[in-house]
């Protein structure tokens, strides 16, 4: 189980192909302040037929992309 298991339910329950959500909404989501291992964590969402777009250290914003 992964530390971030709430935050990839949250995105394939979400019926767009793309969207952004903050650090904060991902804290909020996840229960967990987003950190450096994410990075690592992000591989899991491929599971859920979704991937990482765009992280924006400068907005502080992650964008999710629906896989084809």
């Amino acid at each position: 189980m992964s530390k971030y298991n709430a935050l990839w339910e949250h995105v394939r329950n979400n019926e767009s192909n793309t969207f952004k959500l903050t650090f904060e909404e991902i804290e909020q989501i996840s229960g967990i302040p987003i950190d450096h291992s994410f990075l690592k964590y992000k591989k899991e969402l491929m599971e859920y037929g979704w991937q990482v777009g765009k992280i924006s250290m400068k907005e502080q914003t992650v964008v999710f992309q629906r896989m084809d």
